[in-house]
């Protein structure tokens, strides 16, 4: 199984984008789907994680009421909707999939940029 994250792009401050990262493969059923971010010069943060199974989702701080994680659990795709960006949102972000109840996310897809401007 691989995830494919898409979606990033440049956008102006209180834009939005929405990320999208699918997961190949026929079976796929994580107990936490995940998105994160790096900043330039930061460390990885989480942004939020949804639930595969009854969709209850967490979102840090910053995002909300800005971002919203859903997911398609037949497409196993999840997407991340972004509004009121800010340009303290500039980042890479980063699906990914906890597979155990360990609490450990050991699959991630690739980085896509998101770059919001003033």
């Amino acid at each position: 199984v691989q995830l494919q994250a898409s979606g990033g792009g440049l956008v102006q401050a209180g834009g939005s984008l929405r990320l999208s990262c699918a997961a190949s493969g026929r079976t796929f059923s994580p107990y936490f789907m995940g998105w994160f971010r790096r900043a330039p010069g930061k460390e990885r943060e989480i942004v939020g994680t949804i639930r595969w199974l009854g969709g209850s989702t967490y979102y840090t701080d910053s995002v909300k009421g800005r971002f919203t994680i859903s997911k398609d659990n037949v497409k196993n795709t999840v997407h991340l909707q972004m509004d009121s960006l800010k340009p303290e949102d500039t980042a890479v972000y980063y699906c990914a999939a906890r597979r155990s109840v360990s609490g450990q996310y050991d699959l991630w897809g690739q980085g896509t940029q998101v770059t919001v401007s003033s």
